[in-house]
Formats: C-alpha cells, structure tokens, sequence
C-alpha cells in the first residue's frame, strides 16, 4: 500500500468516526446509523493499523468493531 492510499485510509477512518461519535452522541432518530459509520472507521483503522504493523491499534479497532456490530444489531437490525 503506498503513502498515498495509507494516508486516505486514515483519513477516512477519522472523518467517518467523527461523523458516526457525533451521530450517536446526539441520541436522536438517526443515531442508529452512528455506529454504522463508526464501524467503517473501525474497518479503515485496523486496515491502516494491519499495514503500519500497529498491534495494538488493530486490536483496540477489532474490539470497537464488535462493540459497533452490537450497536447496529440493537439500534437498526432489531
């Protein structure tokens, strides 16, 4: 992976955790779709952390992406 795509990766796993934080934090009619887009930063993050061989970061987006799973099974699935 080059520079390039790793550098946009990151960026996207930041901007969709931004995104999906600020939509579960509101708590409204929508915030189901929080933990949606916190689950692709997860999925961008751990990619990002897998590439850069940060362990640690790739368990912690492992873990997140379960906590998220669980979210979207509560909020939009149920």
């Amino acid at each position: 992976m080059s520079h390039r795509q790793l550098t946009a990766l990151k960026w996207t796993g930041t901007v969709t955790g931004i995104i999906g934080a600020t939509l579960i934090a509101l708590n409204i009619s929508i915030s189901g779709y929080g933990f949606l887009f916190y689950g692709i930063s997860c999925l961008t993050w751990g990619v990002a952390g897998w590439w850069m061989r940060e362990w640690s970061l790739v368990v912690l987006q492992g873990v997140f992406l379960i906590i998220n799973v669980i979210g979207i099974w509560r909020w939009l699935i149920l």
